[in-house]
């Protein structure tokens, strides 16, 4: 009896967090007050604009008439959710979202590891050349991909003829199928350099001596890299993913050149728009913002507990640290 009073509280100690050191609460202080100014400037600009909207959304109105609203309190959302027009834009931003990501994922990861693996002589060059699809404004890239698959401007149907299915009467962007992949193609085109970027900064931080362990362990290549290298990114896969996905959802500018929305390539950015500027509904123009914001935070909260991983330490989330890999 005696025994289990005296463990209760060692046990309750264990449980209890370890005390910061005076270092640790001095650099804690010290990043309140470097991120602090930019985190109110950020807190006040967005703040009002999603208040405003959420406010907007329980009502119905239309931008001609401002003073003649009523509150409808959900019945915007309920519209929203039973009604096609809002279902199908969703999938196919969903759609776009996981397709695109998925492959910038491996396009980057494959451009990743050629410029780690590259000369020293040769990463600066390869680096620059690289990022030159990230570096142009979206519009423009989108019109050069819309005039590219045009087909009275285009040169992409006479080129690739000898292709099945590519002849000159093809109007890419008159079905879904076919302007929904020069979308997506022109997503990954613009947006792959970023995620190797952030997959390389990855690949610099994967100690070259689990890598040599691993050797002398007999692991091949792909077990070095799926049991060593990917263990010891995941933080940096994380915040590709994470970045990619949540500018993936909102994608507007390549739908609203290219297709306008036809073909049943509508995405949800582009149902905000219309539903509060073209039509002026700004009530349900402004439900439609709500819920897209509500995606955003979802893919957040799903992609932190997916992967587990604590930014500011490094280490995963349950408090160990990140994967050393192992034997093949």
């Amino acid at each position: 009896m005696t025994d289990t009073v005296k463990s209760a509280p060692a046990s309750r100690r264990q449980r209890e967090k370890p005390k910061k050191s005076e270092r640790a609460r001095a650099e804690t202080r010290l990043g309140w007050i470097l991120a602090g100014p930019a985190f109110v400037i950020m807190l006040a600009v967005t703040a009002y604009p999603i208040g405003q909207a959420v406010f907007d959304s329980l009502y119905s109105f239309r931008l001609t008439a401002p003073d003649d609203r009523s509150f409808v309190f959900l019945d915007n959302y309920i519209l929203l959710f039973t009604d096609w027009g809002f279902w199908r834009p969703f999938l196919v931003t969903v759609l776009i979202t996981v397709v695109t990501v998925a492959v910038e994922l491996v396009l980057g990861f494959a451009l990743a590891l050629v410029m780690h693996r590259a000369l020293k002589s040769l990463r600066g060059l390869l680096r620059t050349a690289i990022l030159v699809p990230y570096g142009i404004i979206t519009v423009v890239s989108a019109f050069a991909w819309y005039y590219m698959f045009d087909i009275n401007s285009g040169f992409v149907n006479n080129w690739f003829s000898w292709l099945p299915g590519i002849s000159d009467e093809l109007d890419w962007f008159s079905n879904f199928g076919t302007a929904v992949t020069v979308i997506m193609a022109s997503e990954i085109w613009k947006t792959t350099p970023f995620i190797a970027l952030l997959l390389l900064a990855g690949l610099a931080q994967v100690p070259d001596e689990l890598v040599e362990a691993a050797k002398v362990d007999g692991a091949t290549r792909w077990q070095q890299f799926y049991r060593v290298t990917v263990p010891n990114m995941k933080a940096a896969i994380m915040v590709a993913v994470l970045f990619r996905a949540l500018d993936a959802f909102r994608i507007f500018d390549n739908v609203f050149i290219m297709t306008g929305g036809e073909a049943n390539t509508e995405v949800l950015a582009l149902l905000a728009y219309r539903q509060s500027i073209s039509r002026l509904e700004i009530g349900l123009g402004s439900a439609v913002s709500v819920v897209l914001f509500a995606c955003v935070l979802l893919i957040c909260f799903v992609a932190i507990k997916l992967f587990k991983v604590d930014l500011a330490s490094g280490t995963d989330a349950g408090g160990g640290k990140a994967k050393k890999g192992g034997k093949g």
